[in-house]
C-alpha cells in the first residue's frame, strides 16, 4: 500500500509540474515557430534557442512585461528574409511588433488579427504582397499601422474604419487600388493618413475631412478626381495632393475650380477613353458620396449607379496594366536604394547643393513622419510645455523621414561605428551637409521623460568651436530610438594618431599637437563655465576617442552632455570603459562622483598621450616628464622636431593635472593661461619670442615640480 501511495504521489508531482512546464514554455514554442519562418537559415536569430528563456534578455529583440509575458518584438533592420509568421498570433500579450526595414515576402497572415492587445504594427519597407487582411478590424487596440513601401495589392478594406484607437495609418508606396473608404472617417483619433504613391481613384471622402485630430493627409501620386472637401484647407501644408490631375476645389493653390461636370460626378475616376466597361469586382470599398442601401455584406442592385459601371470599367484596365507597371516601379525603387549608398562615399563635410539635390532626387524616402506616436514623444504638443516652448528648441527637431533619407535606410555602408547601446551613421541632409547620426536605443535613455527632455535641452544649448556641433534630434517610437544629428568630422578621432609605427598612419607635427591640446582645453573650459543659457557641465567621459579631428586638424570634443540623456546603467558601462583606458580619476573609487577635477585628470592623460604618441601611459613616461628627460616621454616619430620649452611646460601641466589629489590639480582656466604663455616661445615675431634665460627658468619649473 505504501509503495502504491509513493507511485501515486510521484505521478501527481510530475503531472502537476509537467503541466506547469508545458504552460510556461508555450510562448517559447511560439517564438521558435516564428524563428523558423522569419529566419529559416538561422543567420540572424541564433540567440533564440529552444532551451532559453525569452524573458531573460538573451533573446535578441524580445522584451517581456511585468507578468513575464512577451510584450514586444523589435527586429527592425535585421535583414530577415523570411515571411511574417502566422504563429505570432500565439503571443496574446504582445503590444508591439516591429519587423520593418527587412526583406520579408509573402502575404500578411490573417491570424495576426488575433493580437487584440497589439498597439503598434510595423511591417513597412519589406517585400510583402497580397491584400490587406480585412480581419485586422479585430485588433481593437491598434494605434499605429505601418504597411508602407511593400507590394500590397487590392483595395483598402472598409473594415479599417473599425479601429477606433488608430492614430497613424501609413499605406503609401504600394499597389493599392479602388476608392478611399469613407469608413476611414470613423477614425476620430486619426492624426496622420498617408495613401500616396498608389493607384487609388474616386473622390476624397467628406467624412475623412472632418476627422478632428487629423494633421496630415497625403494622397499624392494617385488618380483621384472630384471636388476636394473644403474642410481640408485647415490642414494647410499638411494636406498633400499633387499629381492627381482629376482633383478640383476652391481655396487650394494648385487646384482648378470645379466645373459643373466634375461636380455631377465627384467619384469619377480618371478617364481612359470612351466606351470603357468592365466586370464586377467585389472588394471595391464605398466612396465618399455614394450611399448604397446595403449592409457590409449584401447590397441590392438598385444601389449601383451608372458611375459605378465606369469605376468597374477602369478596374479592368488597371488590372491589365498593373503587372507591367508595378514591376517597373518596384524594380526602379529597389535599384534606387542599392545605388544611392555610393553617393555618400565622401570625406568632405559638405556636398554642393546640386550634388545634394541629386542624392535626394534618387533617395527621398517615401516614409511619412510617424516618429511621434503615442508610444514615446518627449516633445508632444501640450506636454512638458515649459521646456518645449523655449526659443530655438523647435528648430532642432528632425523627422524620421529626414533621418532615413540621410542614412539611406540605415545602410551598413554608412555605419561608422557601433556599441552595445548606440550606432553612428554617416548621412547627407537636404542642404548638402554631411552629418553623423548617433542612434540610441530607447531602453538606454532616461526613463523619466522630463529628465530625458531636460537632457535634450542641455545638448541644444552647447555651442563652441571645440565641441562637435549638434544639428538636431529625432525621437522615433516606431524604431524605439532617439537620433542625435551632429556635424560630420572628417579626420577621425585622436586615437587614430597614436601608436603610429613604420609609416602606418599619420605622424602629427609638433605645432599641430600643441594646437590640439589648446583646443581640447578651450572646449573643456567652455563646458565647465556657466553661461547665460547653459549650465556648468562635467563631461565625464573625456578620452582620445572622444576628441575628433576636423579638416584643419582642430580638435572637437564629442558626446558632451550626452550622459544627461542616458540611463544610469549605460553611464556606468561607459565609465568602466573609461577606467580601463586609464582616464578615470583615482578619487572616483571612493567618492563615486564626477567633478571638474575628474575631467582635469582625463585631460592630463590626453596631454601625455599627445606628447608621447602612445595610447598607454607608463610610469617611466611620468618619471621622464618629472626630470625633463624628453627621450622618455616625447614621441620618437617626431625625430627631435619639437620645442623643448613647450614640451617642458606641457609635461608640467600633464603632471599636475594627473596628481592623485584632486585639490592639487589645476583648473582649466589656469591651464589655458599657462598654455598662452607656452605658445609665446615660438611666436612668429622675434620680438615676441622668449629669451633663453626665460626658457631656462621654465625648464627649471619643470624639474622643480617633481
Amino acid at each position: 500500500m505504501g509503495f502504491f501511495v509513493y507511485l501515486l504521489s510521484l505521478f501527481l508531482y510530475f503531472t502537476f509540474f509537467g503541466l506547469q512546464t508545458v504552460c510556461g514554455n508555450s510562448e517559447l514554442r511560439v517564438l521558435m515557430d516564428m524563428k523558423a519562418v522569419l529566419d529559416p537559415e538561422n543567420r540572424i536569430l541564433s540567440s533564440w534557442t529552444s532551451d532559453g528563456n525569452p524573458c531573460s534578455g538573451s533573446f535578441e529583440g524580445v522584451a517581456c512585461n511585468e507578468h513575464g509575458k512577451v510584450a514586444n518584438i523589435s527586429l527592425q533592420g535585421k535583414r530577415l528574409s523570411g515571411k511574417v509568421p502566422s504563429a505570432v498570433a500565439g503571443l496574446k500579450w504582445l503590444s508591439g511588433l516591429y519587423l520593418h526595414y527587412n526583406s520579408l515576402s509573402g502575404e500578411i497572415p490573417k491570424e495576426i488579427s488575433n493580437l487584440t492587445q497589439l498597439s503598434d504594427l510595423y511591417l513597412n519597407v519589406n517585400s510583402l504582397s497580397g491584400s490587406i487582411p480585412s480581419e485586422i478590424e479585430n485588433m481593437a487596440s491598434l494605434e499605429v499601422l505601418q504597411l508602407c513601401c511593400n507590394q500590397l495589392t487590392g483595395s483598402i478594406p472598409t473594415q479599417l474604419g473599425s479601429l477606433k484607437k488608430l492614430s497613424f495609418l501609413a499605406l503609401q508606396s504600394n499597389r493599392l487600388m479602388g476608392a478611399i473608404p469613407a469608413s476611414l472617417g470613423n477614425l476620430r483619433t486619426l492624426v496622420r493618413l498617408d495613401l500616396s504613391y498608389n493607384r487609388l481613384f474616386g473622390a476624397i471622402p467628406v467624412r475623412l475631412a472632418d476627422v478632428p485630430y487629423l494633421k496630415v493627409l497625403d494622397v499624392r501620386n494617385n488618380t483621384l478626381s472630384g471636388s476636394v472637401p473644403p474642410a481640408l484647407k485647415r490642414l494647410k501644408g499638411g494636406f498633400q495632393y499633387g499629381n492627381n490631375s482629376g482633383l478640383c476645389g476652391v481655396g487650394f493653390s494648385s487646384l482648378e475650380v470645379c466645373t459643373a461636370s466634375t461636380n455631377m460626378n465627384p467619384n469619377k475616376p480618371e478617364s481612359f477613353g470612351p466606351g470603357t466597361n468592365g466586370g464586377i469586382t467585389k472588394d471595391i470599398p464605398e466612396s465618399a458620396n455614394i450611399r448604397p442601401h446595403c449592409n457590409n455584406t449584401h447590397c441590392s442592385n438598385r444601389s449601383k449607379s451608372p458611375q459605378i459601371g465606369v469605376v468597374f470599367g477602369v478596374i479592368a484596365v488597371i488590372v491589365t496594366l498593373k503587372s507591367v507597371a508595378g514591376l517597373l516601379v518596384f524594380s526602379w525603387y529597389r535599384r534606387r536604394k542599392q545605388k544611392i549608398a555610393s553617393a555618400l562615399e565622401t570625406t568632405d563635410s559638405r556636398l554642393s547643393i546640386d550634388q545634394a539635390k541629386e542624392v535626394y532626387r534618387k533617395s527621398a524616402s517615401p516614409l511619412s513622419n510617424l516618429e511621434y506616436s503615442n508610444g514615446w514623444d518627449p516633445l508632444a504638443d501640450g506636454r512638458n510645455g515649459n521646456w518645449f516652448s523655449q526659443e530655438g528648441m523647435q528648430s532642432f527637431r528632425f523627422n524620421l523621414d529626414e533621418v532615413v533619407s540621410a542614412t539611406q535606410y540605415f545602410s551598413e555602408v554608412n555605419l561608422l561605428g557601433k556599441s552595445n547601446f548606440s550606432a553612428i551613421y554617416k548621412g547627407i541632409l537636404r542642404d548638402g551637409s554631411v552629418v553623423a547620426i548617433k542612434s540610441i536605443n530607447k531602453s538606454s535613455c532616461k526613463l523619466e521623460e522630463s529628465e530625458f527632455l531636460k537632457g535634450l535641452n542641455i545638448l541644444t544649448s552647447l555651442r563652441h568651436e571645440n565641441l562637435v556641433g549638434l544639428r538636431g534630434f529625432c525621437c522615433s517610437s516606431g524604431r524605439g530610438e532617439c537620433f542625435l544629428i551632429y556635424d560630420f568630422v572628417p579626420n577621425g578621432n585622436l586615437l587614430q594618431y597614436l601608436d603610429v609605427k613604420d609609416g602606418n598612419g599619420q605622424v602629427l607635427e609638433w605645432s599641430i599637437r600643441v594646437s590640439i591640446i589648446n583646443g581640447i582645453a578651450k572646449g573643456i573650459e567652455y563646458l565647465h563655465s556657466h553661461k547665460v543659457n547653459k549650465p556648468a557641465l562635467v563631461h565625464q567621459n573625456i578620452s582620445a576617442e572622444k576628441v575628433l579631428i576636423d579638416q584643419q586638424f582642430n580638435p572637437l570634443l564629442s558626446d558632451s552632455g550626452l550622459h544627461n540623456l542616458l540611463a544610469d546603467d549605460i553611464v556606468f558601462s561607459k565609465l568602466k570603459a573609461c577606467a580601463a583606458m586609464g582616464y578615470l580619476a583615482p578619487e572616483y573609487t571612493t567618492t563615486g562622483r564626477f567633478t571638474e577635477k575628474s575631467d582635469m585628470y582625463a585631460f592630463g592623460v590626453i596631454v601625455f598621450q599627445i606628447l608621447s604618441g602612445k595610447r598607454k601611459i607608463t610610469q617611466s613616461m611620468q618619471l621622464g616628464a618629472e626630470s625633463c628627460r624628453f627621450e622618455d616621454f616625447i614621441d620618437p616619430n617626431l625625430e627631435g622636431n619639437f620645442s623643448e620649452s613647450e614640451a617642458a611646460k606641457l609635461a608640467r601641466i600633464a603632471l599636475i593635472c594627473t596628481h592623485d589629489s584632486p585639490n592639487q590639480r589645476l583648473t582649466m582656466e589656469t591651464v589655458i593661461q599657462e598654455l598662452g604663455k607656452c605658445s609665446s616661445s615660438t611666436h612668429d615675431s622675434p620680438n615676441h619670442r622668449l629669451t633663453m634665460k626665460i626658457v631656462i627658468q621654465e625648464l627649471g619649473k619643470c624639474s622643480s615640480s617633481s
